[in-house]
């Protein structure tokens, strides 16, 4: 294995580029550690203690000190990892690491979602936020139903009426197009039309 390329990333850090591809990144110490030199071999000894020593370890610590801050789902703690241009098998090293811990755990991180806005969000809305945070159907569905059974989550019509409260809306004085308007409001943040329309007292021709 030869490298082919050294490029700087930081003032400390350098992108190890093997044989015409990317690799790692090292710190300036560890190419003098491990004679990593341009246009220089890298012996077998020397990638396997960068790749199951060095890099795991690193990317361990680095997820660890990332969820001191915040918990993280699977899914963006890994693009977090890739961001700092860590290999995926060595992304995949720790974050198995950390599951085996239940230092990240989606199901988990579902549940603390749904009950951090389930009185401020409808169900759909949570699910689609979850989905874009990279959790699985299934997990969301499970965690959606403990929420229920735990009266966790607020009952959709009556959060509707307080959004049409605070927004001031008077059916009986409203025009074809402010009805049309607050029912296009009220879907966009996840209301079934159904219970749209039985709040809203009209009818299926809306």
């Amino acid at each position: 294995m030869f490298v082919t390329d050294i490029i700087e990333y930081t003032k400390a850090k350098y992108k190890i580029f093997i044989d015409g591809e990317f690799a790692f990144v090292l710190y300036k110490g560890e190419l003098r550690q491990f004679n990593v030199e341009k246009d220089g071999e890298i012996t077998a000894e020397a990638y396997a203690k960068i790749m199951e020593e060095i890099l795991p370890k690193r990317a361990k610590l680095r997820a660890m000190h990332l969820l001191e801050k915040r918990p993280y789902t699977e899914k963006v703690l890994r693009d977090k990892l890739r961001e700092g241009f860590y290999p995926d098998e060595i992304i995949d090293i720790a974050l198995d690491y950390l599951k085996g811990y239940r230092y990240i755990d989606d199901y988990s991180y579902a549940c603390q979602y749904l009950d951090t806005y389930g009185f401020s969000k409808s169900v759909k809305k949570m699910e689609q936020d979850l989905m874009a945070k990279g959790i699985k159907k299934d997990i969301i569905t499970e965690a959606v139903q403990s929420r229920r059974e735990l009266g966790e989550l607020a009952d959709e019509r009556q959060m509707i009426r307080e959004l049409l409260q605070k927004k001031h809306f008077d059916f009986s004085s409203a025009t074809v197009k402010d009805r049309n308007r607050i029912m296009a409001y009220l879907y966009n943040k996840g209301y079934s039309i159904e219970n749209i329309r039985r709040e809203l007292n009209c009818s299926e021709d809306y």
